[in-house]
């Protein structure tokens, strides 16, 4: 490869990065050809973008990013694939932890980076894949907050005859 397509390479990797508020790095090595692309599919589907890159291109693209991610540094040896994702910090994990309900030992999860907090080890996948996105948190909060002018609204309407004769009796005591 020469230092031109290095550079093409490393030049592509930052754009992603900086794209892509989310991103995993998992070792997905010994996987059959098959397999590699039933989990490619499997990503596709989810709007996961997977790309299988050396290790040093990885650590230069990160090294050009702003905010530091030299903890990253430490698992970038072996086989890394990245999953990117735009929407959901938690789609990669749950697509690697359906993979492997399918019977498969890998892809292992590296390390993830969700708004540039730094998880390591395979360990977290359960913790990532529980995380819930923006969209499922704002529609929690709105469901709170709604709920209480629900009971306001469904109290005062199931008194409307008593709050209507409250106030008839409020007037004519002044």
């Amino acid at each position: 490869m020469t230092r031109e397509e290095k550079a093409e390479i490393i030049s592509s990797l930052k754009t992603k990065f900086e794209e892509n508020a989310h991103f995993y790095i998992a070792d997905a090595s010994g996987l059959t050809v098959e397999k590699i692309n039933e989990f490619r599919s499997e990503c596709f589907q989810n709007n996961v973008e997977y790309k299988v890159v050396k290790n040093t291109l990885i650590k230069r693209a990160l090294d050009e990013l702003e905010g530091d991610f030299t903890e990253l540094e430490e698992v970038l040896k072996g086989t890394s694939g990245i999953l990117f994702s735009k929407e959901a910090g938690n789609a990669p994990a749950k697509i690697i932890k359906a993979f492997r309900k399918k019977g498969n030992e890998k892809p292992i999860l590296k390390a993830a980076s969700i708004d540039k907090d730094i998880y390591l080890g395979d360990e977290n996948l359960d913790t990532l894949s529980s995380l819930k996105s923006k969209e499922e948190l704002i529609g929690e909060i709105i469901l709170l907050l709604q709920s209480p002018a629900q009971r306001v609204i469904s109290a005062l309407e199931s008194g409307k005859s008593t709050l209507a004769g409250v106030v008839k009796t409020l007037s004519e005591k002044e």
